[in-house]
């Protein structure tokens, strides 16, 4: 055939335009703003380049599934501060209660685990931004007055307050998405069927993606409830909350289709960091799970998500970084080989 270009051994076609098989990188995910500030913007290099922002995580509870993040006690939670602070997180996310079962806290012992804390964490880190990780709006208004930025709700509004409290008091909030699951509970046999129960839009589309319409549509909803109780746009995260109602299939699927939540619109928040769909993907335990999230951290960063709760911050830090410069999104921090 007059000129078609022929495969090298190795795959791409002798006299092809090489650039014609890269795929084009994503856009970035939209900005992220809290209480006024831009979050992740490098104000000191040319041009102010974005980068994917780490949320760092502090457990004040004793049963956290990673030992490590289990900071009850006063004096570790600040030194865990302080460590992700200089490790590179620009927000730190608060939790009183564990996710999944367990003992019962009631929200007066959530409030006494979470609210002094955040004081003393406004108080000894005025830059770093805090997020409190609750489900319930009068720990969300406790936390927002006593100087939080971000109201953490991984529980999909179970308390529709609560959203009414972030705009109430000026604070961002995070929109998830749990397939109808109640908070503290596990999932089990859940499934999303493709849209048209016949089974007729599946002929169209990867079946697998019924999983991802139905978390677009929740966080679709959930942002615009939040919008219209008054939380700017830029403050509202949306989170497709992996594990959280969905099996170990749903959670890769959505690290997957990282772009179709991107494009919502919204800073996209992923909660990855050592979480049972990476333990079940190599069989391993959670302390044995980093490579596993850096590895569904580059994923999801290449593919635009905006903000990435770990327990590994200066791990996590790197891996963002590396990705970012590869998309062109940022420089390196040096570049002299090949010219010094």
């Amino acid at each position: 055939m007059t000129g078609a270009a022929t495969p090298e051994p190795g795959g791409r076609a002798v006299g092809a335009d090489p650039a014609s098989t890269v795929p084009l990188v994503p856009p970035q995910c939209a900005p992220l703003v809290l209480r006024g500030r831009e979050v992740g913007v490098d104000e000191n290099a040319p041009g102010r380049p974005v980068r994917p922002v780490v949320m760092a995580i502090v457990n004040r509870t004793t049963d956290s599934f990673y030992a490590p993040a289990r900071q009850l006690d006063d004096g570790a939670a600040l030194e865990a501060v302080a460590r992700a602070w200089s490790e590179g997180a620009a927000i730190v996310d608060v939790g009183g209660v564990r996710a999944g079962t367990g003992p019962e806290v009631t929200p007066a012992e959530e409030i006494r685990r979470v609210v002094p804390f955040v004081e003393r964490v406004r108080a000894d880190f005025p830059d770093l931004l805090v997020s409190v990780d609750t489900w319930r709006a009068e720990v969300a208004r406790e936390a927002a007055l006593a100087g939080a930025d971000l109201v953490n709700d991984t529980w999909a509004g179970h308390d529709p307050r609560l959203v009414e409290v972030a705009g109430e008091l000026g604070v961002g909030v995070v929109c998830s998405h749990t397939g109808g699951a109640t908070p503290r509970t596990d999932p089990f046999r859940v499934a999303y069927p493709p849209e048209g129960l016949d089974g007729s839009a599946s002929r169209r589309t990867d079946p697998r993606d019924a999983v991802v319409q139905d978390v677009v549509a929740t966080l679709t909803a959930a942002a615009a409830r939040a919008v219209a109780c008054g939380v700017p746009a830029a403050s509202v995260l949306v989170d497709p909350t992996h594990d959280f109602g969905k099996n170990t299939w749903h959670s890769l699927h959505l690290v997957r289709r990282t772009q179709a939540l991107a494009g919502l619109g919204f800073p996209l928040l992923m909660a990855l960091s050592r979480k049972d769909f990476v333990g079940e993907t190599l069989d391993l335990p959670a302390d044995e799970r980093l490579e596993g999230t850096l590895a569904a951290t580059a994923v999801a960063a290449w593919l635009g998500a905006r903000v990435f709760r770990a327990h590994d911050v200066a791990a996590t830090r790197r891996t963002l970084d590396t990705v970012a410069a590869i998309r062109g999104d940022a420089p390196p921090a040096v570049a002299l080989r090949g010219l010094a």
